[in-house]
């Protein structure tokens, strides 16, 4: 079945002129229907695969239709059913949707409420079924590479990724924060022959420049104070596999020189000795900014940055390629819903909405986090689609609802570090904390 392809119905009911009414109703109605006069010949056609709905009458002789409903929900718990029940069923009927029944129609039913119910539950089918097709995308994507996205840009890296896998040469990979820097170094890693070696990772905008050149190169016992044994360096512990250098942009212009030497002759120096040390070396640096712009030269050595450049890769940003945001956060929210043991819950309007028509600034990781909100369903309570106003709501609670996700947006953005999340909002210190706690914003969740 296509987009354009009318939504198929299976009607059952034994009463052939009853079946042949509402047959045509259906028809007018833009659906097709699928008419059968008994359960088991509905059970040759509606199957777990089914994209359908049933609308089932419930007095029918061998199987009923609280039997047929049971099976098709022993096929397909997500299936809706729909019972035609007589006057004196009714009660049955409301048991039954205790069961999972979608709906009841009490004879005799217009025409009109008959397609209300069918259209009710025709879209919530339609999502069921749309959800299932992205979560299999997903999960097919993932298969072939954990890169996922249809858009051109995202296939030509990973047709570049697969070229130079092999290939010992030094790579740069460019991307704002959240694109998934490491999650390409990493591919780079495991597709090539170095795969067998180490993946070494090192955020350089994480340690003190005071401790950089030690985590780097190594030292031996008694090379400063404090060294009381001797130490591997991550350029060393990486030889034979790939040393990742993440920010490489903040790493201190000391550690720049040693690095540049050690790219250029494949072999480091530990701090306190003048023993060298081959390495068989592949780096992959990472920047969340153009280290070739000028503004970036007084504090990125320009004979580093060409040494490094061999091949850049840039990660388009999720703005660039919108059309794989429902790819993107149905992977994650299987994901998240495997991790906290839970079923993918069903997407209400406003959070769909919220995918498709959010910017999403924070990028991969920003889906993730929105998608592990969902999976906890607390999306609608603070953290997501309450970004988008209810109908109804007064400017002072439109205006609360924005300013709760700028703040959140931001904590994506800078994953969760204080500081640089204050300077992007432009608040004072206290205030940040006062919004957090009103608007129920946990700050840890947004670390990465």
């Amino acid at each position: 079945m296509t987009a354009l392809d009318p939504f198929p119905v299976a009607f059952v009911d034994d009463d052939e002129d009853l079946r042949k009414a509402n047959e045509q109703t259906l028809h007018l109605a833009g659906f097709r229907p699928l008419p059968f006069a008994s359960a088991a010949q509905a059970l040759s056609v509606v199957n777990a695969d089914f994209g359908g709905i049933v609308v089932t009458d419930l007095r029918m002789p061998r199987i009923d239709g609280m039997q047929f409903f049971r099976t098709l929900h022993r096929l397909d718990p997500d299936l809706p059913v729909i019972l035609i029940t007589g006057h004196g069923d009714i009660a049955t009927a409301v048991e039954a949707m205790r069961e999972g029944v979608y709906d009841f129609l009490a004879k005799p039913f217009a025409a009109e409420r008959l397609i209300q119910s069918v259209r009710r539950a025709a879209e919530k089918r339609a999502l069921v079924m749309e959800n299932r097709r992205l979560r299999l995308a997903g999960e097919e994507a993932q298969a072939v590479s954990p890169l996922i996205g249809d858009a051109p840009a995202m296939q030509r890296l990973r047709e570049t990724l697969r070229a130079i896998a092999d290939a010992d040469v030094d790579v740069l990979v460019v991307g704002e924060t959240g694109t998934g820097k490491e999650l390409v170094a990493g591919e780079l890693h495991r597709l090539g022959h170095r795969r067998r070696g180490e993946f070494v990772a090192l955020n350089c905008g994480a340690l003190p420049e005071s401790i950089i050149e030690s985590e780097l190169f190594g030292h031996e016992s008694g090379a400063f104070t404090g060294a009381q044994k001797k130490r591997i360096g991550l350029i060393e512990h990486s030889s034979g596999g790939t040393l990742f250098l993440d920010e490489i942009e903040s790493m201190p212009p000391g550690a720049q020189v040693r690095l540049l030497r050690v790219l250029e002759q494949r072999e480091v120096m530990p701090l306190g000795t003048n023993a060298v040390r081959p390495v068989d070396l592949r780096v992959v640096a990472a920047s969340k900014v153009d280290l070739a712009a000028p503004s970036h030269r007084a504090s990125f050595r320009e004979d580093l940055f060409h040494r490094l450049n061999v091949v850049t890769l840039r990660i388009p940003p999720v703005r660039e390629r919108r059309g794989d945001v429902p790819l993107l956060f149905t992977h994650f929210l299987a994901r998240a819903a495997r991790r906290f043991q839970r079923d993918p819950p069903v997407l209400s309007d406003s959070v769909r909405r919220y995918i498709t028509t959010h910017d999403w600034p924070g990028n991969v990781r920003e889906i993730a986090h929105f998608a592990e909100r969902v999976a906890l369903g607390l999306a609608e309570l603070n953290n997501g689609a309450a970004a988008l106003p209810p109908d109804g709501s007064t400017l002072p609670e439109r205006v609360e609802i924005y300013e709760a996700q700028l703040i959140r947006e931001a904590l994506s953005l800078h994953k969760g570090d204080v500081r640089a999340t204050i300077e992007t909002l432009g608040i004072p210190r206290k205030t940040f904390y006062d919004k957090l706690q009103r608007y129920g914003i946990n700050r840890a969740s947004f670390e990465a």
